[in-house]
């Protein structure tokens, strides 16, 4: 028996197809890491041009928002089919799919350079969104559509393929490879299997490496150096938990219920309703001064450093995220909805004076994402890595298990599983 099992592993250790197997997935991880840095940078090009615009031209950047949106839904619907969206439905539904051609719609090099294309120029247009969720998409489309050049057999296989690209994309897109590995196993795959952990982790790593090595070291929304221990903070765990959840919670349900009640109207008329959120978005982007615009980076990583928002901000953000990803554009929402929480937070630190400001802010930052997305463990280590003291671990995690649970009550079915369950019912049709 043990001569047998030597005997197996050298033959796994040297053989052909699968060194050529390892070469592939570690090859395709390097170069997710490496568009996903790029896709950063365009991104962040993008938003800080149409923020530039405002600031010097702001009757041009209000007109430009409802064109541009209607141009980018034009661009989406007739020559970038399967870009639309956060792009992570799309690749949890993609694991599910057994029809190939079906899957290679969505999930093709032509969709992920539509998607960076797209969103960028969403960006460019002031649209509320992220690059996070579409670099989970580009990185699954990235590592599927390489499946030729290897024997990739077996619907385990693409399984595996689809959750290592978007495990790799997290990783890349918040410089963060935990983060990627736990995102992967919390949301894209319910029933994470051991077969894929080498896989995935190795992906995971090398994506992540190779964004950095673009990118430099850097925190997502910057460091601060809040303490709050857990036997001082409860009330402030308490209170950003259930806040998180209730705000959270309900902008899953918005979002999910909305995209059901227009399916009709958008299928038909989808210029016109990205014309029509445009405008609204230049509406929220003028009650606001403009800081509900694009991906809500330099607002958060405001509040995070110590710096003072606008009361109204969090409400304002909230509700242009919702109207942007109704549009049918490209773009996720991530970003803003760690923007949203951290406007969240500093708007209760007027509850509990005694915590310091930043701590709050991470809290609502937490919070809130988890009410969203229903993953309490991607969420704190996002948010973890902000913070230099481990004294703040516990209430995070503790503000995070509450917002899921008080999320779960308004929103049963997870975002990302509801809206992928809702394209699968699409394409079945």
């Amino acid at each position: 028996m043990y001569r047998r099992h030597i005997a197996r592993t050298k033959r796994r250790l040297l053989s052909r197809n699968k060194w050529k197997l390892r070469l592939v997935f570690w090859g395709s991880a390097l170069l997710i890491g490496a568009v996903a840095a790029i896709f950063a940078l365009a991104a962040r090009y993008a938003d800080n041009y149409f923020h530039t615009l405002h600031q010097t031209t702001p009757w041009l950047a209000y007109a430009l928002t409802p064109l541009g949106l209607a141009t980018v839904a034009l661009l989406t619907r007739y020559y970038f089919t399967g870009t639309e969206g956060s792009g992570i439905p799309q690749a949890i539904a993609a694991i599910s799919m057994h029809n190939h051609t079906l899957r290679s719609r969505i999930l093709s090099l032509k969709v992920a350079m539509g998607k960076i294309f797209l969103t960028c120029l969403g960006l460019l247009c002031g649209a509320s969104i992220g690059r996070e969720g579409p670099t989970v998409h580009i990185g699954a489309s990235i590592m599927y559509s390489l499946r030729h050049i290897a024997p990739f057999r077996g619907h385990d296989m693409t399984r595996a393929l689809i959750l290592a690209g978007g495990a790799a994309g997290i990783s890349a897109a918040f410089n963060t490879p935990l983060a990627g590995i736990m995102f992967a196993i919390e949301e894209m795959s319910r029933s994470f299997e051991h077969r894929s952990s080498g896989t995935l982790l190795i992906s995971v790593v090398l994506a992540g490496v190779t964004a950095l090595f673009f990118l430099g070291n850097y925190t997502y929304f910057g460091t601060n150096d809040a303490v709050m221990p857990l036997t001082s903070a409860w009330l402030a765990v308490l209170i950003c938990g259930v806040a998180g959840g209730l705000l959270g919670g309900a902008f899953a349900t918005g979002l999910v219920i909305g995209t059901r009640r227009i399916a009709t109207f958008a299928t038909r008329y989808p210029v016109t309703l990205a014309l029509i959120c445009g405008l609204i978005l230049s509406l929220l982007g003028y009650l606001s001064a403009g800081a509900t615009y694009g991906t809500g980076y330099e607002e958060a990583k405001h509040l995070v450093t110590g710096g003072d928002g606008h009361a109204a901000y969090p409400v304002l953000k909230f509700l242009a995220t919702i109207v942007s990803y109704l549009s049918g554009i490209p773009g996720g929402i991530f970003a803003p909805s760690l923007s949203i929480g951290a406007g969240l937070g500093a708007d209760l630190a007027t509850l509990v004076p005694h915590a310091p400001l930043a701590a709050m802010v991470m809290l609502g930052m937490v919070g809130y994402f988890t009410g969203v997305v229903q993953t309490p463990l991607t969420a704190l280590i996002i948010v973890m890595e902000m913070n230099n003291d481990s004294a703040m671990l516990l209430p995070l995690m503790a503000t995070a298990l509450i917002a899921k649970g008080v999320s779960h009550l308004i929103c049963p079915l997870p975002i990302y599983q509801a809206l992928a369950e809702a394209y699968l019912a699409k394409t079945d049709k």
